[in-house]
């Protein structure tokens, strides 16, 4: 189970060439990771005044597949693989929403992987940047929801 946000791309999301430039894909990524949280009832700038705290992202990997081009529509996914006290670890992939045409004429099928990585995301204290642990209202409301998204990574 995974949450899935929907993206078309723009044309201040490609490079001269028309293809995404690779640095968004973390920008698709990001939001779909506030939307994801979101829709579990996690509104980070409400949390941020009732806690004091704030996830920020600490590392990333990615790998990316194939490129997306002006004006494709997206799925980008979000799946939590691990949670700690003080962090949590995000799987999360984008995905062709449609059938495309790749770059030699062939059709790639439906829902082709175009890029895919884990993401960890800290919780700090907002004014200091010092890393704490998750309150848990939210560590309780994503546990939850762990059991279902337990699967391993596929590399």
């Amino acid at each position: 189970m995974s949450f899935a946000l929907p993206i078309r791309v723009y044309w201040e999301d490609t490079d001269a060439g028309g293809i995404v430039f690779y640095a968004n894909y973390l920008k698709f990524m990001e939001r779909a990771r506030t939307e994801w949280l979101r829709s579990l009832g996690i509104a980070q700038g409400k949390l941020r005044e009732e806690t004091g705290g704030i996830f920020v992202v600490s590392e990333t990997q990615l790998k990316y597949h194939r490129p997306a081009r002006l004006d494709d529509e997206l799925l980008v996914t979000a799946e939590l693989r691990q949670i700690g006290s003080a962090s949590l670890i995000i799987a999360q992939r984008v995905l062709s929403k449609s059938e495309q045409i790749t770059d030699k004429g062939v059709a790639a099928p439906e829902g082709s992987l175009l890029c895919e990585g884990t993401i960890r995301i800290g919780w700090v204290n907002a004014d200091t940047l010092r890393p704490a642990r998750i309150p848990g209202q939210v560590s309780g409301t994503l546990e939850r929801y762990a059991g279902s998204m337990s699967q391993p990574l596929k590399p």
